[in-house]
């Protein structure tokens, strides 16, 4: 969910809302007119807000008050393809751990109708330079909401994320990735061979502790945080600055100028949402389940849309792992055991997000996703190639990719040799 800019209270949709279905467009309207007078809400601006994999989309209307917001959200999600039960659940979760997450103002459970509050209009995703260096304050805000997600971690809750659902997730990358798109058919020893290192990342992944896992914390899902924020994390009055110099010098950049430069408390920002907020936001965690404690730190860091170099990875990974530890999560005494535990749960996410991308093109004919396909096969080649017990997988790979490692090993003389 990555709604777009808002519009101002009152002004004209500019993006008519469009219905396949006549009728759940009369239910949608019956609604919606029963909450106008209660959230003050201007059916004029009714405009879309964002698409989603799934077969969610996401509406916004401002509001003329402004009790809840200058805006608010409207999923739409019909409830023979969408179970909304699980949003709503996680939702207060997220809320009675005082992360920052839309809050449920109305739902409408027999028509998969939702009104919910406006975390702004910017993710991370969209305030991210790939091309500038890799934003360390942001991912270490991320941390910290991770942190806290993973404190609030309680067994019987949310669903286990157990054997069978890390196995089923994993088929996907055969079914849709291997026969469907790449128009392979394993031969039994093929099979017999991603069975076994299923069950070899499987047993790993499930060697460690569990605490709720988000399963899509990554900066497509997080909403960018307020110049508040910014302004917090900046150095005390007098205090030396990076670029040299104490803080009240006038002839560098200074606290007192970037504060100066903010907008007022409370009014729009580059990124959307208003000056007051100061966490990041959390969004698309209806899948959230009880599983292993390093799922989501890999999941942020080995992203779906954006990659960094190693040592950027390493980096943040290892500044997550101190501060779970300080917290007490139980990520364990070895920074290199846990890293070897992250990068194979990262591969099982690859695999599946592999197998999902390639099933959202084929099937729901969202081809957009498929393009990003190349960044999982290099995250599952690169973590193969660094463990003895995946290598059988990375050859299996490599033939499916059609790729040709050099043969490093040679007999007789080298070329040219004397």
């Amino acid at each position: 969910m990555s709604p777009t800019t808002p519009t101002k209270p009152g002004a004209a949709s500019p993006t008519a809302v469009h219905w396949a279905d006549p009728q759940r467009q009369a239910h949608f309207d019956a609604w919606l007119a029963a909450l106008q007078t209660r959230f003050s809400l201007n059916p004029a601006s009714l405009r879309p807000a964002s698409t989603d994999a799934s077969f969610r989309r996401y509406l916004r209307i401002d509001t003329l008050s402004g009790s809840h917001g200058e805006s608010l959200v409207i999923m739409d999600a019909p409830p023979d393809k969408e179970n909304c039960a699980p949003f709503v659940q996680v939702a207060q979760l997220l809320h009675d751990a005082q992360i920052r997450a839309p809050q449920v103002l109305d739902w409408h459970q027999a028509h998969g109708f939702m009104l919910l509050t406006d975390l702004g209009a910017r993710t991370l995703m969209q305030v991210i330079d790939p091309a500038a260096p890799p934003p360390l304050d942001l991912y270490l805000q991320a941390v910290d909401t991770l942190i806290t997600w993973q404190k609030a971690s309680r067994p019987g809750v949310l669903p286990p994320y157990d054997h069978a659902l890390l196995r089923r997730e994993m088929e996907l990358f055969p079914h849709w990735y291997i026969a469907e798109h790449r128009k392979v058919t394993l031969d039994p020893a093929q099979r017999k061979v991603l069975d076994a290192t299923f069950e070899t990342i499987i047993t790993e992944n499930l060697s460690w502790p569990s605490v709720y896992v988000h399963r899509d914390f990554m900066p497509r899902n997080l909403m960018a945080p307020t110049l508040a924020t910014s302004c917090a994390a900046l150095p005390p009055e007098g205090a030396n600055l990076p670029w040299g110099g104490p803080a009240a010098n006038s002839m560098a950049p200074t606290l007192a100028n970037s504060c100066a430069a903010l907008p007022p408390e409370g009014a729009d920002l580059p990124w959307g949402g208003p000056a007051g907020d100061s966490q990041l936001g959390v969004l698309d965690f209806q899948d959230a389940v009880y599983g292993p404690i390093t799922y989501d730190i890999a999941s942020l860091m080995r992203d779906a849309f954006l990659s960094w170099d190693e040592d950027f990875c390493l980096d943040v990974t290892v500044r997550y792992w101190q501060k779970a530890r300080q917290a007490g999560l139980p990520v364990g005494d070895d920074f290199g055991t846990f890293y070897r535990a992250v990068e194979w749960m990262g591969l099982q996410r690859h695999l599946k997000v592999a197998g999902i991308f390639a099933r959202l093109t084929l099937r729901d004919g969202k081809p957009q996703y498929l393009a990003d396909t190349p960044r999982f096969i290099a995250y599952i080649r690169a973590t193969c190639a660094r463990y003895r017990e995946l290598k059988p997988l990375l050859r299996l790979v490599d033939k499916i990719e059609g790729i040709e490692e050099p043969n490093v090993f040679g007999f007789g003389r080298s070329p040219g040799a004397a």
